[in-house]
């Protein structure tokens, strides 16, 4: 087992990937013996996207390692200087996220938080002399509709939504820091992460909601549109890879290593519950891509990156979660946005 770092940075430590990745680098996961840091420092600053009760429940566990410290801050107005001193890791997990809330007048949220924050930190990662990494999370959003399944890392980028542009903007901006200034960074592509604390507004979170209320699922589409889902536990143990490999300067697919369409997970839902799903279907929603599927081989090669939870698993662990906290308010579908996300 490799000697454990120092200290790392996670900024939006408080959302779904990034309060798991924060337990795992807490040693704070089942199967984990210990940490893969000395210290953690979170950072977030709650943003209105979904309820602040939720993600204050999603560091509970963290905060009671004497190895965290959370610094309550926005990316673009933290004390980087001093947040940086030693730190040996930045996992830059905030972001704005939805597609469907990315066009518009809210647009400009997504340029702040995404493409002003990420400069930000980059600006202060060149002037970290002790930082020998920094993990940015991508999405596949910035394939939008990929010329080819599995998609590898080197194909055309061309995203379908503003928010897929943000992503790749900071994306361009990682790779232009890391040449010219030498910042360590490794960029992760996450596919459709899915499981425990999943944000309200995501499609499995109101699948499952929905059903168990005994309500209606709403599906935008056919249904047969298909998505590479992640269960988290794989997308936080990539970060982990990626901060002790030796990477720098590459991007990497994140998936789950499977393509499954709605209508399947629907089914799968079903058999988990044992309850039948009364399904709607709506029109199609502009900016979702049609399908995804990651070419994981990269990863497996380099980071030695290998999904271990399959669909199935991840889906009936993520309905337990749900039943345990149904009648909890912070949890409920009232906290998420208007709009239903599959990515």
């Amino acid at each position: 087992m490799p000697p454990r770092s120092g200290k790392a940075v996670v900024t939006g430590a408080a959302g779904f990937v990034g309060s798991h990745l924060v337990d795992r680098l807490l040693g704070r996961c089942p199967g984990v013996s210990r940490g893969a840091v000395q210290q953690v420092i979170g950072v977030d600053c709650f943003t209105d996207y979904y309820a602040r009760a939720v993600k204050e429940s999603n560091l509970a566990l963290a905060k009671r390692s004497p190895a965290f410290e959370f610094v309550e801050g926005d990316v673009l107005d933290v004390d980087w200087a001093t947040l940086l001193d030693g730190t040996e890791y930045v996992f830059h997990q905030a972001a704005q996220a939805g597609v469907r809330g990315s066009w518009g007048d809210t647009f400009g949220i997504y340029v702040r938080n995404n493409i002003q924050a990420t400069q930000r930190l980059l600006e202060a990662a060149r002037q970290a002399p002790k930082l020998k990494g920094l993990i940015f999370a991508s999405s596949s959003s910035v394939y939008g509709d990929a010329e080819s399944f599995p998609t590898p890392e080197d194909t055309t980028l061309l995203p379908i939504s503003p928010y897929g542009v943000t992503k790749l903007t900071c994306e361009q901006l990682c790779r232009v820091y890391h040449r010219s200034f030498g910042v360590p960074v490794v960029i992760l592509r996450y596919f459709v992460a899915y499981g425990p604390r999943q944000r309200p507004d995501m499609a499995f979170h109101r699948f499952i909601q929905a059903m168990l209320q005994g309500k209606e699922i709403s599906v935008y589409g056919d249904g047969e549109q298909t998505r590479d889902f992640t269960y988290v536990s794989d997308t936080a143990e990539a970060n982990i890879l990626a901060m002790s490999s030796k990477a720098v300067g590459q991007t990497f697919n994140v998936g789950g290593g499977s393509r499954v369409t709605v209508n399947q997970i629907i089914q799968l839902l079903e058999r988990i519950m044992g309850k039948r799903a009364r399904v709607r279907y709506l029109p199609s929603q502009k900016g979702d891509a049609r399908h995804t599927f990651a070419d994981i081989s990269r990863a497996r090669q380099v980071l030695q990156y290998e999904p271990q939870v399959a669909i199935e698993e991840g889906l009936a662990k993520e309905v337990a979660w749900l039943e345990s906290c149904l009648h909890t308010p912070p949890q409920s579908a009232q906290s998420a946005p208007p709009v239903q996300e599959y990515t």
